[in-house]
């Protein structure tokens, strides 16, 4: 009974009573139920069944595939392909259409459900509408987006966007590069990727050839370098060159001693290196006086020279040219090794009547010196005349071939 029936006409309690069951219903109370409206990439929203929809960009774009190649549209994309090429699967399906509530037949379940046949509300699962650019799961009532690894969800929570896995402290030791959804690891130069992807080892230069330094290739971390014997300096980035210590002053030799550099060194020899009954007569130079009686048997002068050969040399090879400084009408000059080619490493080769050279017959190795004494006998017949000269020629091997 309501409490103002009595004070009221019968036709006024009916209206009454119909007013009360209209406000009762009215639709301001009622609450709407949740939506989507927001589509990842690729799909648009669909008012009329209220989800979203793929959009067909083979005929939204002008000119989406050129040349030759036609326009295949698929779920939240499109792809160009050959002509020729057959379609096996149905990329471009809609898939199942979306349930949609309509006027005549509101939907009486919560957000999320639909009604059966026998009208009970059951879970809607949205993942069949796609609304997910990569990975859809099913909740009662809802749903939730996920993405593929190196992706990320977007601020729509359906989109998935790359991650720069570089800049959230990926596990590369020297470089990394971001991709569409990975990362790749590289090294520096020098080095090369390990088989784990990520970390980076030395390579070692020096066990790839044994060209690379001419004397001792050293392996550092991410590079090499060439080392020279004492002795050497580096010329340019491989080679070794022969330090003149006597041009650069790099020496101990004293006031009366002369600098005499070779292959990987140099000696300190006496200026004057006459030795009875030879006299110094100028640099390196010593002459035995006619008038000494122990000259009758000796060589008129002797000439030292010094000379430096590297170990290996290639034979046979062209030396020393011996050149007489004085040629008399009718004597004839003979050339010969008098000392110091016990071995047979050298020999003489005339070239005519006042040259010589001295050829290196066999490869030696050093370090190693010899001292040979190269000399030119000059003869004339018709006055019964025989004199003779000695160069006395110091050769220094190298230890090296260069």
């Amino acid at each position: 009974m309501l409490p103002f029936a009595s004070c009221l006409p019968g036709s006024l309690l009916l209206w009454a009573f119909l007013l009360l069951l209209l406000g009762a219903a009215s639709p301001q109370d009622s609450e709407e139920p949740d939506s989507y409206t927001e589509c990842t990439d690729g799909y648009e929203w669909d008012a009329d069944s209220q989800h979203c929809r793929d959009v067909n960009e083979c005929l939204t774009i002008p000119e989406a595939c050129k040349g030759e190649m036609k326009c295949i549209n698929h779920y939240g994309g499109y792809l160009c392909l050959p002509r020729s090429a057959a379609v096996i699967s149905d990329l471009h399906s809609e898939g199942p259409p979306p349930p949609a509530a309509s006027a005549q037949h509101p939907n009486p379940c919560p957000p999320g459900y639909e009604p059966d046949e026998q009208e009970s509300c059951v879970d809607i699962d949205e993942c069949r509408y796609r609304y997910c650019q990569h990975r859809c799961v099913n909740l009662p009532g809802s749903f939730r987006c996920q993405c593929e690894p190196g992706f990320q969800l977007g601020p729509n929570n359906r989109s998935c966007v790359d991650v720069n896995e570089c800049d959230m402290g990926a596990p590369c030791e020297q470089r990394c590069f971001n991709s569409y959804g990975t990362f790749l690891c590289r090294c520096n130069q020098g080095y090369e990727l390990h088989r784990d992807g990520f970390s980076c080892s030395d390579i070692d230069e020096c066990s790839y050839s044994s060209y690379l330094c001419q004397y001792r290739c050293v392996n550092e971390p991410g590079r090499f370098s060439c080392h020279c014997p004492q002795g050497y300096q580096l010329l340019a980035t491989r080679l070794c060159q022969d330090i003149d210590e006597c041009e650069t002053g790099a020496h101990q030799c004293s006031e009366a001693q002369t600098c005499v550099n070779f292959h990987g060194g140099y000696r300190c020899v006496d200026t004057n290196r006459c030795v009875e009954p030879y006299v110094q007569v100028s640099d390196n130079r010593c002459l035995c006086p006619a008038s000494n009686p122990l000259c009758r048997e000796q060589p008129s002068s002797i000439v030292h020279r010094y000379m430096s050969i590297t170990s290996e040399r290639s034979v046979p090879a062209d030396v020393f040219q011996i050149q007489a400084t004085s040629v008399y009408p009718g004597a004839y000059n003979a050339f010969q090794i008098r000392a110091g080619n016990t071995q047979g490493d050298f020999y003489i080769r005339q070239i005519n009547n006042v040259s010589a050279m001295l050829v290196l017959a066999r490869p030696v190795t050093g370090p190693r010196e010899y001292v040979l004494d190269l000399e030119m006998v000059t003869m004339n017949s018709l006055m019964s005349y025989r004199a003779s000269s000695v160069l006395r020629l110091t050769v220094f091997v190298g230890a090296y071939t260069f």
